[in-house]
């Protein structure tokens, strides 16, 4: 549908109406990682608008906080503060930068060399696996809690229709906070003492920058780049129209990478397409760009909001717990959907070896450290699986 067919009143309805469809994973990352979900709601906002513009206005995508990078916050965070980690965030903006030169340059042929299906859905299982232990013990603070907000979300999911199962998250939060309430687990006093409009940025959180969580960041930031040339795909074939080709697949990267460097400036976390946004347009078939910048103003608007804020941050542990139950198991399902996708033959010898050594060193903490520099986890099992990948012979039945 053109934005002309819309009126400006319905532009807007819809415009919020998709915030809300990306509001409760926008919010849940922060309330993970110890951030302001404020600041979260804001960098979406302007990263948002910086893609935009760099794309000429042209694809409707709205960025929100980055689920991949959950995990690797949280480990970086015991080691070099949350500070430190913010600040090393800019390297995320370097490997879209550098992946969107690699575009213009040979096209996706390189990409796949580098990062094919079997490199890149072992990654992706990892990125929900690594959390598992997280999602328990958070849980287990209150099971009571934890169950309600899991069971509604898997409800959701499974019964509801249209927009309504577009937000399992939001729905599943909702329903946890209010047998919260009726509880006593709910602590207001936040609430209370916060004001009615704040600063979404606290610029306390940006100014330690070091190498070490810069570095470990950039192997971290392969997978969810790449799944966002999949998700320019999606939406290209949701709007009818070709975005690969116009504005061009390293725009749609320049600007998510943009869009990256100025939230980890501001202390938010790294930006991603949000396909639950794509889901919503599919549905009500609106795919006016202009509709989601109305979706990035409003949650600019949001984010000063000092009471939502705290609002925010006064759901119980356990509430979120739940939802994490659901969800990093739901990542690691799709790292496995993509290898079943691609068709990649895991009774080949090769494959085999790529994806057992990149589960073991994940999730059994492998660490390579040289002075004061360290990877682990997910970045060095990424970097082990594209060496791999690269140094071991194909079969007979590939090289034919």
């Amino acid at each position: 549908m053109d934005t002309e067919q819309l009126s400006v009143p319905k532009k807007t309805i819809v415009g919020i109406q998709f915030l809300f469809v990306a509001f409760g994973a926008t919010v849940l990352v922060p309330l993970l990682i110890g951030i302001d979900p404020a600041t979260a709601l804001f960098t979406a906002g302007v990263g948002t608008f910086i893609f935009h513009f760099v794309t000429k206005g042209r694809v409707p995508i709205f960025l929100g906080s980055s689920f991949a990078f959950i995990a690797p916050i949280l480990a970086a965070t015991q080691q070099w503060g949350l500070p430190g980690t913010l600040a090393g965030l800019t390297s995320v903006s370097l490997v879209y930068f550098v992946i969107s030169a690699l575009v213009k340059w040979q096209g996706r042929r390189l990409l796949d060399r580098l990062f094919p299906p079997i490199v890149i859905g072992p990654a992706i299982i990892l990125i929900g696996l690594s959390l598992s232990g997280s999602a328990v013990n958070m849980a287990k603070t209150n099971w009571v809690l934890a169950f309600c907000s899991l069971i509604t979300a898997i409800l959701v999911l499974t019964f509801c229709r249209g927009l309504m199962r577009l937000v399992p998250i939001i729905s599943g939060v909702v329903v946890g906070y209010i047998v919260a309430l009726f509880m006593g687990e709910v602590d207001f006093s936040g609430v209370a003492s916060a004001a009615w409009v704040a600063c979404p940025v606290h610029f306390d959180t940006i100014t330690h920058f070091c190498w070490s969580p810069f570095l470990y960041m950039i192997p971290v930031a392969i997978a969810p780049v790449l799944e966002h040339i999949g998700d320019v795909y999606v939406v290209s074939a949701v709007a009818g129209k070709d975005f690969v080709k116009e504005p061009g697949l390293h725009r749609t990267m320049l600007g998510d990478g943009l869009a990256c460097l100025v939230s980890a400036f501001l202390g938010g976390p790294p930006e991603t397409t949000y396909s639950e946004v794509t889901g919503a347009m599919s549905i009500t078939k609106v795919t006016s760009p202009a509709v989601i910048r109305i979706s990035a103003a409003t949650a600019i608007c949001f984010s000063v909001v000092g009471k939502l804020s705290a609002l925010l941050q006064s759901i119980p542990q356990a509430v979120l717990g739940g939802i994490m139950l659901l969800l990093f198991g739901t990542i690691a399902s799709v790292g496995v959907q993509n290898l079943m996708q691609h068709r990649v033959d895991m009774n080949d010898t090769r494959n085999v070896i790529i994806a057992s050594v990149m589960l073991t060193m994940g999730l059994g903490g492998a660490v390579l450290s040289s002075g004061s520099f360290a990877i682990s986890g997910i970045g060095l099992a990424a970097v082990v699986g594209v060496v791999l990948n690269l140094v071991l012979p194909q079969t007979r039945k590939k090289q034919e």
